[in-house]
């Protein structure tokens, strides 16, 4: 099955430059291309593609106000945002929005073509412990979001206890030795706190336990 691709850069070169890796992979065909976020957010509307690779600084909208648009706009689209720096504000915002994971734009060719994949498939780009070293490093740095903690008044004290943990970084498989409880329990525990929390991924789980002080950066 072919993994249908947007790309949005304000810098041509580096459009073409990913254009061509993409379309060389029999796997991945590049839609479109976009020069500004408001022509990414009107591109993803008509082709709906299953990824777009959104540049963080752009013209118009950036590349936060877009991807919360492509997000919002119901297109199935999942967003992969690319910055510069390793360190962004907008990669935090970004995932916290809903964005699947970042990609710093000086990647090699087949970590592109692997993030794109994994995107595609569903998955969050960062494993979780690199989520949770990444989140930690903002929450460090910048103020605390002024989240309600009383948005987690609808979990069961499992269900927290487990959340706490994924935001803590670890897997299904380390959760389920903590609490001497079944892997496959875990899942279901996991599974429920995001529909409960109307949660996209376990990288807006990771940002929301920071975010309403269950977990406190290192």
């Amino acid at each position: 099955m072919t993994i249908t691709v947007l790309l949005a850069d304000d810098q041509a070169m580096v459009r073409a430059g990913f254009a061509a890796l993409l379309n060389a992979q029999p796997d991945i065909e590049v839609l479109g291309q976009a020069e500004n976020g408001a022509e990414a957010v009107s591109m993803c509307a008509k082709l709906h593609p299953q990824v777009a690779l959104l540049d963080v600084r752009m013209p118009e909208l950036n590349g936060l106000e877009a991807a919360s648009k492509i997000i919002a706009g119901g297109y199935g689209t999942r967003v992969l945002m690319l910055t510069t720096f390793d360190i962004d504000d907008y990669v935090y915002d970004a995932l916290a929005l809903g964005a699947s994971g970042f990609l710093l734009k000086d990647a090699l060719a087949d970590e592109l073509v692997s993030a794109v994949r994994i995107v595609a498939a569903g998955e969050a780009l960062l494993a979780p412990s690199v989520t949770k070293r990444l989140i930690e490093n903002f929450s460090k740095s910048r103020p605390r979001a002024a989240v309600h903690t009383a948005r987690l008044n609808g979990l069961t004290d499992r269900e927290r206890e487990v959340l706490t943990l994924v935001g803590r970084g670890l897997s299904n498989q380390e959760i389920a030795a903590e609490l001497f409880i079944a892997e496959q329990t875990v899942k279901t525990h996991v599974s429920k706190v995001l529909n409960k929390l109307d949660l996209r991924d376990r990288v807006q789980a990771v940002v929301l336990a920071y975010d309403t002080g269950l977990v406190e950066p290192a």
